[in-house]
């Protein structure tokens, strides 16, 4: 990997196609399926941010393309000379255009075009005005005034966590260790801490931050899904409860809840304390549950707070970007 520059704390895995300089900072999460993500030369991957493609969805950047401070991309495709804003998402079959703009938070819906020198807010994203000048040459300047692009020269790279390798972290508080199960597989970037207990067959991802210190207990069921870059906390006198085939997406921040069993809750979403989801539900990616809020079984909850937006008539199938 001599063309490229990946930081020590930062994760890939998978087989991915790399261009010369690319770079990959702290915390930050390259995941591919099946050798599913191309990303072309110059192109830097800030702190905690979360790139996946899948089989079904791959993922594609071109050159000198800066992703802020945790973003999230799962199956997109992002042309070149495009600057993106701190924790922006990019959701499956979004397509974004060359020297795009995108302010912090923007949140780019399913299969949403984006065309070139586009200046896109909002959540979900709209596209409020051409690029002028003035924001072409602030995109040079942050490239050292070269926007010229080479041909892209491709570095692979093929690595995979497997069971048995290096497992995460796990600290002691106040007396008290984490309780895993020995059919439980923790990342080797994730750190649990205190009052946690996980059950029979889960996975806590790369650089998930499980943290039952002073309150607690943490209660993690089985075959439970904790993806990249997610933390879980909650306040004192509460809980945390999550179910048993609960999947929880990349970068999310889950406080003192419970989610009931077989609910899926997408990248990016944060969950306050003292709420309730029900069984099979179905959060939307950046959706906030605020505190106290209670939902029944089988909703579909999306928005900033989040509302119902309709029932799941069956039991949800296992999404194509988890592990």
């Amino acid at each position: 990997m001599t063309n490229l520059k990946i930081d020590d704390s930062a994760r890939l895995i998978g087989k991915l196609r790399l261009g010369n300089n690319v770079y990959a900072a702290q915390g930050s999460l390259l995941r591919s399926v099946d050798d599913s993500i191309i990303i072309e030369n110059d192109t830097w991957i800030l702190e905690n941010s979360v790139l996946i493609g899948t089989k079904e969805h791959p993922l594609k950047v071109g050159s000198k393309t800066v992703f802020g401070h945790k973003c999230i991309a799962i199956g997109a495709e992002v042309g070149n000379l495009c600057e993106i804003g701190n924790c922006v998402m990019f959701l499956p079959n979004s397509k974004i255009g060359n020297m795009c703009i995108f302010g912090e938070g923007t949140i780019i819906p399913e299969g949403m075009v984006i065309p070139d020198e586009s200046v896109v807010v909002g959540r979900p994203g709209r596209i409020i005005r051409k690029l002028t000048d003035d924001d072409k040459n602030m995109i040079a300047k942050m490239r050292g005034n070269n926007i010229a692009l080479s041909s892209f020269v491709e570095n692979i790279v093929d690595y995979e966590s497997k069971r048995g390798s290096t497992m995460g972290k796990l600290y002691e508080y106040n007396g008290i260790n984490p309780t895993i199960s020995e059919s439980a597989f923790i990342y080797d970037s994730a750190e649990i801490t205190g009052n946690v207990r996980i059950g029979n067959n889960s996975i806590i991802a790369s650089g998930v931050r499980i943290i039952g210190n002073s309150h607690g207990p943490v209660k993690i069921g089985n075959n439970v899904r904790i993806l990249e870059n997610s933390v879980l906390h909650l306040l004192p006198d509460n809980e945390l409860v999550i179910e048993d085939n609960v999947i929880i997406g990349p970068g999310c921040m889950i406080h003192g809840t419970t989610i009931g069993a077989n609910s899926i809750i997408e990248s990016g979403s944060i969950i306050c304390d003292y709420s309730k989801l029900g069984k099979n539900t179905l959060v939307k990616a950046g959706t906030l549950v605020k505190q106290r809020s209670i939902f029944d079984d089988n909703e579909i909850l999306e928005g900033y707070p989040a509302k119902n937006t309709g029932m799941n008539q069956d039991i949800q199938s296992k999404p194509t970007w988890t592990i």
